[in-house]
């Protein structure tokens, strides 16, 4: 099955099932992900920095490449309300802007 490793999340190996968005699938996993519009590609408050594997995920939406063109969603950059990963592993970090102020980052896995 198609994985997700969040290096700075603890316990941040997600398996990704087919057709599920990367959102939906750490959310199953029972991680706290922050999504403010709702996981409707409003915002970018549900992005990922993708470190390895950006390749393997689908293409961007609409939504992101307009993030993009604004300047709000880096190339390296994903949202995972829109992002849906078919096979692989994919390696990505919670951006120090998302992070929730409950959930302890594992600052020191790279």
């Amino acid at each position: 099955m198609p994985t997700l490793t969040v290096q700075n999340l603890p316990g941040g190996v997600v398996s990704v099932p087919a057709g599920a968005t990367l959102l939906s699938a750490l959310q199953a996993a029972g991680h706290d992900w922050m999504h403010a519009c709702g996981a409707k590609g409003r915002c970018t408050t549900c992005r990922l920095e993708v470190v390895e594997g950006l390749e393997l995920l689908t293409p961007p939406t609409d939504a992101e490449l307009r993030y993009r063109a604004a300047g709000r969603l880096l190339p390296h950059e994903r949202l995972t309300c829109q992002t849906r990963l078919a096979e692989g592993l994919v390696t990505g970090r919670v951006p120090e802007a998302t992070k929730l102020p409950h959930v302890t980052y594992d600052e020191g896995r790279r």
